[in-house]
């Protein structure tokens, strides 16, 4: 058995317990950081595959407003400690310069993760951080941690600890959920794991599946039960997915779980009202299919027309049809499960630690990341919540030692 006076231990690389370690490391403490897998930070690099989306650009009231309401205040004291601004000085820091792309949303110009990662990485040797992988926590053993590692158990008691072990999805990644049974022990309260950021059933006809799954729907605005976000959505063979969709995956998510369906609708073109758009359909088609029309008078592509087919045959009354267009109703009928959530909701409860996320139950323990119980769309909001929990961890153990 090891001890160190000054050691905290981080359980759990990915981007709240690098970014815990490295305030820790910075303020003169010893960290070691364990990861089960042989690999730090994969999810964090799969996410950097579709370009990185770090964190968003709009004013804090509707920046937080994107979070669940049940947490909103508390994420609110996260972002204090890690604003928005403070991330994109962070990444710039690095080296890796940013930009604020489509929608406000804040990418690095590398538009991927890897370059960034191993800058991040770099810094954290500079500072004598000790990153040990394939050391998976199995729990507590009196005050002792235990860790089944290549070379047998390991049990090391440091000062303080800090679990960001993730939730519960793209377990091959990591996040594997296998730490709830030792939090339940603890005393922590833990909400069971649903799928967020996912996408949902649709029952397609064979043919709309067979030629348009994969197939991007750009530049919609979709409703449910009152509340709108523009953006994108994609075909997929199960039904839909998507930026757009996983904006409001949460509503849609409780109410298909309540209800067993429940109704998408979308704009296929937000930008005109019902009225212009009429307008536009009321000119002669000459010889044009209707097909054709639509993609000139509408500007509509094959996959927008096909959709709208999905829903019976077309009403050729001008208004009736932009009604369509800009109404068209998908039933949803299932969600899609954790192995193809992007992230998950539940976990422990933010009852369940205090103001530092210091686990009520187990003074000297504190929690960050996906593994609490908070949820959040992607397009930025995920990571910087995710990045900021690392920080306020890390500050309230600083804090709770120096209190020692």
């Amino acid at each position: 058995m090891t001890r160190s006076p000054s050691t905290i231990a981080v359980i759990g690389a990915g981007p709240a317990g690098l970014m815990a370690a490295e305030r820790l490391a910075q303020a003169g403490l010893r960290v070691v950081v364990h990861e089960r897998m042989p690999s730090v930070a994969r999810k964090f690099l799969m996410a950097g595959r579709g370009g990185l989306n770090l964190t968003h650009s709009e004013p804090l009231a509707p920046f937080l407003n994107r979070y669940d309401a049940a947490a909103q205040a508390r994420i609110r004291d996260w972002l204090d400690a890690l604003s928005p601004a403070d991330l994109i000085a962070w990444v710039e820091g690095l080296g890796q310069p940013t930009f604020v792309g489509s929608s406000d949303r804040v990418f690095p110009k590398a538009m991927k993760a890897s370059p960034l990662l191993r800058a991040w990485l770099a810094r954290l040797e500079e500072l004598g951080v000790e990153i040990r992988t394939r050391s998976r926590w199995t729990g507590w053993q009196g005050e002792a941690l235990t860790f089944d590692t290549p070379e047998g158990e390991r049990i090391e008691r440091p000062d303080a600890v800090i679990l960001a072990l993730g939730g519960a999805s793209w377990a091959k990644l990591g996040s594997d959920a296998a730490w709830v049974p030792a939090l339940e022990e603890a005393g922590a309260g833990v909400a069971p794991f649903r799928p967020a950021n996912v996408g949902f059933d649709v029952p397609w006809t064979p043919l709309f599946r067979d030629r348009f799954a994969g197939t991007p729907l750009k530049g919609v605005a979709l409703t449910h039960e009152g509340r709108t976000v523009r953006g994108e959505a994609m075909i997929a063979a199960y039904g839909i997915e998507g930026g757009g969709v996983y904006a409001l995956s949460a509503g849609l998510r409780e109410a298909v779980e309540r209800d067993g369906s429940t109704v998408l609708t979308l704009d296929l073109r937000p930008d005109l009202t019902a009225e212009a758009l009429t307008q536009r359909l009321s000119k002669p088609r000459g010889k044009d299919s209707l097909s054709n029309g639509l993609r000139k008078a509408a500007r509509l592509d094959a996959t927008a027309v096909a959709l709208l087919r999905e829903g019976g045959p077309l009403p050729l009354e001008p208004a009736s049809l932009a009604a369509r267009i800009k109404g068209v109703a998908l039933t949803l009928t299932g969600v899609q499960g954790l192995a193809r959530a992007i992230s998950s909701a539940g976990g422990v409860g933010l009852d369940a630690v205090d103001e530092r996320l210091m686990l009520k139950a187990r003074p000297g323990v504190f929690l960050a990341g996906e593994m609490l119980d908070w949820e959040a769309p992607t397009g930025g909001y995920l990571l910087q919540a995710s990045f900021a929990s690392g920080v306020v961890a890390a500050e309230g153990a600083r804090a709770w030692l120096a209190a020692r």
